[in-house]
């Protein structure tokens, strides 16, 4: 299962004319040139595989509801700013102005393997985020941990 998850965290490089490199780790567990990339949470971007993006996609829209305020709202966020984007022989991709507006994206990225699809952040941004978010990191590991083991039966008290 390990190998067919998109893992690790890479520092990357916007260059002039707005493309990444997509980390060859990466890149051999996508095995494909066409994918999905939209604006994600805490100002990062999301990319996806088709397959994921369709998985997802399709979840979006059999749960929202056109005349809900809500769900007209996460449409808008998540498939109106949707681009379908293609890796170039170099390995990179495009990121359209907008969504590098949305990120804050400048020369010095991040790109995150998310197990089933990838986040780019602007450097500075995601060093600042993981900072100022340390405590309800450590809350996190300690709630799912406890999860985990509960569910196993094993207990440490």
């Amino acid at each position: 299962m390990g190998n067919d998850l998109l893992i690790g965290t890479y520092s990357v490089t916007l260059d002039e004319k707005g493309r990444i490199s997509l980390p060859a780790p990466l890149r051999r567990v996508l095995n494909e040139t066409n994918l999905f990339l939209t604006e994600g949470m805490e100002n990062s971007l999301w990319l996806f595989t088709t397959a994921e993006w369709n998985k997802l996609l399709k979840t979006v829209m059999d749960n929202s509801n056109p005349f809900s305020a809500k769900s007209r709202n996460l449409r808008r966020r998540f498939i109106g700013p949707s681009h379908e984007v293609e890796i170039d022989k170099a390995g990179r991709i495009p990121v359209a102005q907008s969504l590098r507006d949305y990120a804050g994206l400048q020369k010095d990225c991040v790109v995150v393997g998310q197990a089933e699809y990838i986040e780019i952040w602007d450097e500075a941004s995601f060093r600042s985020y993981k900072a100022a978010n340390k405590d309800e990191f450590d809350a996190a590991y300690e709630e799912v941990g406890d999860r985990l083991f509960n569910n196993r039966g094993v207990n440490d008290e």
